[in-house]
């Protein structure tokens, strides 16, 4: 398959909306002594962000790719995203057994994007 620009354009907008949520769900955590309320209303806001590039992704990714090839490419993106943050930002190392299981996780997505 050749990758054109409708290939390539929901990846990166799935690529940055993950930042995003990323950030809006354990961005807080570098903050503990702060209200909750305070930052769960931050995290809303840095949500709506995500939902901004997510949903345009999913739109525009449905012309050539499946539903279950989206849920896919966003979960994959997800873990990508998520290992990069938890040791740059929270400074919490991976394991073996996240490689792994990240791994596991990344043979599932081959399967599903060979079976058509």
């Amino acid at each position: 398959m050749t990758l054109s620009a409708s290939h390539l354009l929901p990846i990166a907008l799935l690529l940055a909306s993950n930042v995003f949520m990323t950030f809006a769900w354990y961005g807080h955590l570098k903050f503990p002594n702060h209200a909750l309320w305070l930052v769960v209303l931050a995290s809303w806001g840095i949500a709506f962000f995500e939902y901004c590039l997510a949903v345009p992704a999913n739109r525009i990714g449905h012309r050539v790719y499946s539903a279950a090839e989206l849920k896919t490419m966003q979960e994959v993106i997800t873990l990508v995203v998520f290992a990069g943050f938890s040791v740059l930002v929270l400074k919490e190392p991976l394991g073996w057994n996240h490689a792994i299981g990240f791994g596991l996780i990344a043979a599932g997505a081959f399967f599903i994007f060979h079976g058509r």
